[in-house]
């Protein structure tokens, strides 16, 4: 592993603690106490292009993974990376993860509002992805 990837890493690492302490989010969802799934997503932009994945982003991608289900945690540009988007969302279960990407890739809005964003060129040239849990140490218990 790189040192930007660790760097990046690292400090996606601290963020979600802290966050979690902050915010005092429950490690443990409500339906039959199992845990809250997160999922970091790293976005990797075509040159030029993050500010058009913001724009997505922020008038239609959070709207659209609230409805299907998904909480919107956080996100971040790392220092070193001006070319890059992370962030993390959380789930109820793996089980509702998949629905939810599901319901998400198959929405007509989500559809509309791709197709509209990429009229000038392809945003998104690679996409990273963990599902994480938290230990039975984590301040976020």
């Amino acid at each position: 592993m790189n040192r930007e990837r660790i760097i990046t890493a690292s400090a996606v690492a601290f963020a979600i603690v802290a966050l979690g302490v902050a915010l005092q989010r429950p490690a443990v969802s409500d339906e039959k106490k199992s845990p809250v799934v997160y999922e970091l997503r790293s976005y990797t932009t075509h040159e030029g292009r993050l500010p058009a994945l913001h724009k997505r982003f922020r008038d239609h991608t959070m709207k659209i993974f609230e409805k299907h289900g998904m909480k919107n945690i956080a996100y971040w540009v790392p220092a070193e990376k001006k070319d890059t988007l992370v962030y993390i969302i959380s789930h109820k279960s793996l089980k509702a993860a998949d629905a939810s990407w599901d319901g998400f890739r198959n929405d007509p809005a989500w559809k509309a509002a791709y197709k509209a964003s990429i009229v000038d060129g392809k945003i998104v040239k690679k996409v990273e992805k963990q599902f994480l849990t938290a230990t039975d140490y984590s301040p976020m218990k």
